[in-house]
């Protein structure tokens, strides 16, 4: 029989009965708390990243090919409709879609209000799996193979600067030498509460901006290209510039927001000052039961001792009390956090000012393995601290031991 485990279980059963008790209930609370904060911080985080660049990626792209241009204004310079290098683009394992794109400079003209936009053409092939569900009224665009299409989709904030609202007739000036005028219907409002992004974009039909710039034979202004895995993100802009020719330019999404990439990386650092204090203070709160525990169990020791126990094994007792300790606080602090996530995903109790933080509530990101990161992380750094209490046990002498017993 493991004598450590069998007295360990012994003092555990005698617990009710000393002051540790309460000590050690303050333990496992201390690693509750801990675990259900760490587990809530970083769902919050993740949701909030993730949603983020959801958002972001249904207004812009993973990836951004577009010709070399000295030109700093939004007029682009116009790409061949070249099948080849789409086709090459498309067999990418890593490429899940690609846009033609086009932008252009416009003011929009409502019966009271003027704005200056930038009209994004796009397709009949635009994927609209990112953009979709920020369509908050109305529909998407519909294109007709004969014509091209007046129908236009803007954002919400921007249908209530100019006093606009669905179904209107809307006048729309692009900007050039000499400026043209078009009317085109409003068939649908988005909202992504990117007011950064509400507030230069709106779309229409890319036929529209190849009339008004006299482009020929299918030409546009640039490529969107989402990938599969935003991970693969250096490596798929590594393989395009192998595909795409010097004359062509090749941006990630981190190169053409990188405000957004910066906040991230700010928050990570964050939850990270976040994650060492709170293992830091539950480390201590554990460091001091177990100091409360040895003395408590001072003449237990020392009659240990006195039989010739050796002090690994006199130590091997407290920590297996020690462990169980943070099982106990692992179990509980779990329940808690996983609960009042689960609260807050479903019922969405706790909102945001969208203006401040892009989005009316807190979110949350399920993320199974960083659960069991957290647990196996905090079983393993507090079990290692309290290491070092646990050799005070080698100082006790026996005798000295047994007469604090009298």
């Amino acid at each position: 029989m493991n004598i450590g485990l069998f007295l360990a279980k012994k003092i555990q059963n005698t617990k009710s009965q000393t002051f540790s008790s309460l000590i050690i209930n303050v333990g496992v609370l201390s690693i509750s708390i801990a675990v259900s904060v760490l587990i809530i911080s970083f769902f919050v985080l993740f949701g909030f990243k993730n949603t983020i660049k959801n958002k972001l990626f249904s207004l812009t792209s993973h990836l951004q090919v577009s010709k070399f241009t000295v030109n700093r204004s939004l007029e682009e310079a116009s790409m061949p409709n070249n099948l080849e290098l789409i086709h090459l683009v498309k067999k990418n394992p890593n490429v899940r879609s690609i846009n033609k794109v086009a932008f252009k400079s416009i003011i929009l003209k409502s019966d009271e209000e003027i704005s200056g936009v930038v009209f994004k053409g796009i397709d009949k092939d635009f994927d609209w799996n990112a953009f979709s569900p920020n369509i908050i009224k109305g529909r998407k665009i519909n294109y007709n193979s004969s014509q091209i299409s007046n129908e236009l989709i803007i954002s919400k904030k921007l249908a209530q600067e100019i006093n606009v609202k669905l179904n209107d007739e809307l006048l729309i000036y692009f900007i050039q030498d000499p400026p043209r005028a078009r009317k085109l219907k409003i068939v649908g409002i988005y909202e992504s509460n990117v007011e950064e992004m509400d507030q230069i974009y709106v779309l229409g039909d890319l036929a529209l901006i190849q009339k008004i710039n006299n482009w020929e034979n299918g030409e546009f202004g640039h490529f969107e290209i989402f990938l599969r895995d935003i991970d693969k993100l250096d490596v798929a802009k590594a393989e395009l510039l192998s595909i795409f020719s010097q004359e062509y330019q090749v941006l990630k999404v981190t190169e053409i927001l990188p405000q957004f990439f910066d906040w991230f990386k700010l928050l990570d650092r964050n939850i990270l000052i976040v994650i060492i204090l709170i293992v830091i203070v539950a480390s201590f709160n554990m460091i001091s039961v177990l100091l409360i525990m040895i003395m408590e169990r001072t003449p237990m020791i020392g009659l240990l001792k006195a039989i010739g126990s050796l002090n690994g094994q006199i130590r091997s007792i407290f920590l297996i009390n020690g462990a169980k300790i943070i099982l106990k606080g692992l179990v509980i602090g779990n329940l808690l956090g996983l609960g009042l996530c689960f609260i807050q995903d479903k019922f969405k109790i706790i909102h945001l000012d969208p203006v401040n933080y892009y989005m009316n509530f807190v979110p949350i990101a399920w993320n199974w393995p960083i659960i069991l990161a957290i647990n196996l992380g905090v079983f393993i750094i507090v079990l290692l601290v309290l290491l070092i209490p646990s050799f005070l046990i080698r100082n006790i002498s026996p005798v000295e031991a047994l007469k604090y017993k009298d």
